[in-house]
């Protein structure tokens, strides 16, 4: 039984759904580093909220873990780099608490441009302040959207309905989209430059991390107002402050900061700033959205592969799942043929090309090349897995290229895997027979049919009389069983191979013995 823990707070419902699935569900939330380290290496998921800081250690101290989820959009409390170096998923639900964050975003909007918490602290003081809160209508405004994704889009369509004019800067964002979803598609520079209120929704990246910085809000034209309920460390606190304090910047709403909790700010000296505990996504509704979503996600992995909202490899549906099973299956096998042969000529690895032809065009070739990456680089490195292959091999310099073929050939799907060494090239051709049986059809462009099985030789020789005869005799001086035995050439007299199937492992010393035959040029062993 696959065992997950659930480190924060989640909804009720989300802890049913993992044991429904017959999933074993512990729930400890509020514990502290030292306390998680020493209770996580168990466990094959790890469910958390914001709270939990997912770190190199904490996963350095669980071998089993195969999927963080996190129950929201951020993953910024995870260390996704080293999460994906040791293989382990990162899957978010980035829609759950998008209409609930956008919601948000509105309110701050309408708080900050009617001196709302200010007028209700006032009067609740016993005074009848009406001339000290003077507003501004949001009517007619100027929207900037930094950020128009998920959130940013239902920001924008609310913004609409307000009447506002609503300009967008995404590098994402096609002119389509933008069209369709009734905003103006502008640089960042105008963005600043004609802005009303600037409101910012992207994730934080290296890209993105001070995109508001002290420059950019002098850029700004005076008396803008921000909003930023996305993440801390978007925008430059200090500089901010200092905008408002002289009079550049009318105001700001935030809901996230660069620390959390944030102790002291100078934000929190100026009037006409409004702050709340990063509540985007504190809604009944949300919280239950997103809790059931990452117990359904996590269950479908740890049961049946399925990867939904991952941030660090292909998604695969749990529809897509079964259909694609085999043909990973096939991918995998296939690069670990070409890694068994490529560490055993100790050949670097400059390129990968998969190529698909036929039926198999039509479904997810992500996980399909990664599952091929993941088989490829088994054999030479250690802990590869479909998360981190494709990682590994960028890391390793290895140039992977991906093309489909949507053309008719002798088989009705086909995968070929082709190999640039440092020394060589090899190319390896696989499809599925009945029953979704992987089969190898090619080497090196030499036909030959052979199924995969747990102990084969790979024999490279000249196609010349007498090799046949003494290579059964040496594997049977030796007490070796042969299962299969498949031949394919080139040419008459000229190169062939051999891929046979034993029964056990064969020895070195007998490998040595068949290296040793006339016409063998080599012999490897594989196993699968």
């Amino acid at each position: 039984m696959a065992k997950v823990l659930v480190s924060d707070k989640l909804s009720p419902a989300a802890l049913a759904i993992f044991r429904e699935r017959g999933i074993e569900a512990d729930f400890h939330p509020g514990l502290k580093p030292p306390e998680l380290r020493g209770l996580i290496a168990p466990y094959d998921g790890l469910a958390v909220r914001s709270a939990t800081k997912v770190t190199r250690e904490l996963l350095d101290a669980a071998p089993h873990l195969k999927v963080v989820g996190r129950a929201g959009i951020g993953v910024d409390n995870v260390d996704v780099t080293s999460a994906t170096a040791r293989g382990v998923v990162v899957m978010n639900t980035p829609h759950g608490n998008a209409i609930t964050a956008a919601e948000h975003a509105i309110a701050m909007m309408m708080a900050l441009a009617r001196h709302i918490p200010e007028a209700s602290a006032s009067t609740r003081a016993g005074k009848w302040e009406k001339n000290r809160f003077m507003g501004m209508e949001l009517f007619a405004k100027t929207l900037g959207l930094i950020g128009c994704g998920n959130i940013g889009s239902i920001v924008a369509e609310r913004a609409i309905g307000l009447k506002m004019k609503v300009i967008a800067y995404d590098p994402y964002l096609t002119e389509a989209s933008a069209l369709a979803l009734g905003v103006e598609k502008v640089a960042l520079a105008e963005l600043l430059a004609r802005a009303d209120i600037v409101t910012l929704h992207t994730p934080l990246t290296d890209a993105t991390r001070n995109i508001l910085s002290a420059e950019a809000i002098a850029a700004m034209r005076k008396g803008v107002r921000i909003i930023n309920c996305a993440r801390g460390g978007l925008l430059d606190e200090k500089a901010l402050a200092e905008a408002i304090r002289s009079g550049h910047v009318a105001g700001a709403a935030l809901d996230v900061f660069a620390t959390e909790p944030p102790g002291e700010s100078p934000l929190f000296a100026l009037e006409n700033v409004v702050c709340t505990p990063h509540l985007g996504a504190a809604t009944e509704e949300a919280q239950e959205k997103v809790g059931i979503q990452i117990a359904e996600q996590m269950s479908d992995f740890l049961l049946s592969g399925a990867v939904v909202n991952a941030v660090n490899m292909p998604s695969v549906s749990a529809e897509e799942a079964p259909r694609l099973r085999p043909y990973m299956e096939l991918c995998r096998l296939l690069g670990g043929f070409a890694g068994q042969l490529t560490q055993a000529r100790e050949g670097v690895i400059r390129a990968v090309a998969i190529e698909y032809e036929g039926a198999i065009v039509g479904l997810n070739l992500k996980p399909l090349s990664a599952a091929a990456l993941a088989g490829l680089l088994g054999p030479i490195l250690e802990g590869v897995n479909m998360v981190n292959a494709p990682a590994l091999a960028h890391a390793r310099g290895i140039d992977v290229a991906e093309t489909a073929h949507d053309r008719p050939g002798e088989y009705q799907a086909l995968v070929t895997l082709t190999i640039t060494t440092e020394r060589q090239m090899r190319a390896v051709s696989g499809t599925l027979f009945a029953n979704g049986r992987p089969r190898i059809v090619a080497v090196k462009g030499i036909p030959i049919e052979a199924d995969f099985s747990r102990h084969m030789i790979y024999v490279t020789n000249q196609d010349k009389p007498g090799f046949i005869g003494r290579f059964g005799a040496t594997l049977a001086e030796a007490g070796i069983n042969i299962a299969t035995f498949h031949l394919g050439r080139a040419a008459p007299g000229g190169d062939a191979i051999c891929l046979v199937a034993v029964d056990e492992p064969v020895p070195e010393p007998v490998l040595a013995r068949v290296r040793s035959l006339p016409l063998v040029v080599q012999a490897t062993p594989l196993t699968f």
